[in-house]
């Protein structure tokens, strides 16, 4: 757990334990592969899903552009990074859309 709340303060210096907890506990077996644990911002399929499961059905925001927008600007604040891992990117997509209150 601490891994997971480490990468995502490296984002985001002030992220809250419990947030990230539910984050992880969310995402639950698809943390135990390591390939599906990272993002692939240039996977298509993989941003649809995470916009369908994630955005739409967990965080409650349907509009298609606003989901978009967010999932670009998370690529692009963590395009340095080769391994995106998937905590940090659900936890920064849910912070992007003003929803970490709602986890």
């Amino acid at each position: 757990m601490t891994d997971y709340l480490a990468d995502v303060k490296k984002y985001d210096a002030g992220a809250k334990e419990e947030v990230v907890t539910k984050i992880v506990k969310h995402l639950g077996i698809a943390l135990r592969n390591r390939d599906s644990s990272l993002v692939s911002c240039t996977d298509p399929k993989e941003l649809d899903r995470i916009k369908a499961g994630w955005i739409a059905k967990k965080l409650g925001v349907e509009d298609a552009k606003k989901a978009d927008g967010a999932l670009e600007k998370v690529c692009k604040a963590m395009s340095a990074d080769n391994t995106k891992n998937r905590v940090t990117f659900y936890y920064l997509v849910a912070k992007e859309l003003g929803k970490l209150g709602s986890l």
